[in-house]
């Protein structure tokens, strides 16, 4: 009995230590850690409620690709203002609203650090909330929204 005492309480020693080896101490930092949450509903005609629910996290909230999870992303979002003023002035809607529903190949986008949108726009808990017109509603407003942030 004594020799399971014994065990028992090496064990809870040795445990112990190494979970104090394992806490931050003075001289290093605490990583970050980014939360995945399940996606809130918003409402699809607010390009820019759904800008501040599932875009600023990582570019910021006026989309200079400067949001709070930036530090954890294996690379920078890119900064969304800034999209017409690198298109010649125009603001490649079509782009946008393609790299929402589809992705796109950037190494950026390549690890899938920014999710595939198009499928879970259309996510509302209801059989109403995923039809075609209304992913395509809320990717339109999304867009819009995205190109009221350009520098003028």
């Amino acid at each position: 009995m004594r020799w399971i005492s014994l065990v028992g309480a090496i064990l809870l020693l040795s445990l112990g230590l190494a979970a104090r080896s394992q806490e931050p101490t003075a001289g290093t930092a605490q990583k970050k850690v980014i939360k995945k949450v399940p996606m809130k509903l918003t409402a699809a005609d607010s390009g820019e409620e759904m800008y501040r629910e599932y875009c600023a996290v990582c570019h910021g909230k006026e989309g200079k690709g400067d949001g709070p999870a930036v530090s954890e992303l294996k690379v920078a979002p890119p900064d969304l203002s800034m999209l017409a003023k690198h298109n010649n002035g125009k603001y490649p809607s079509d782009h946008v609203a393609a790299v929402l529903r589809f992705g796109t190949p950037e190494p950026a986008h390549g690890t899938r650090d920014m999710p595939i949108w198009g499928h879970l726009l259309g996510w509302s808990g209801s059989a109403r909330g995923s039809e075609p017109g209304m992913v395509h509603l809320r990717i339109a407003n999304l867009t819009t929204y995205i190109e009221s942030l350009q520098v003028k």
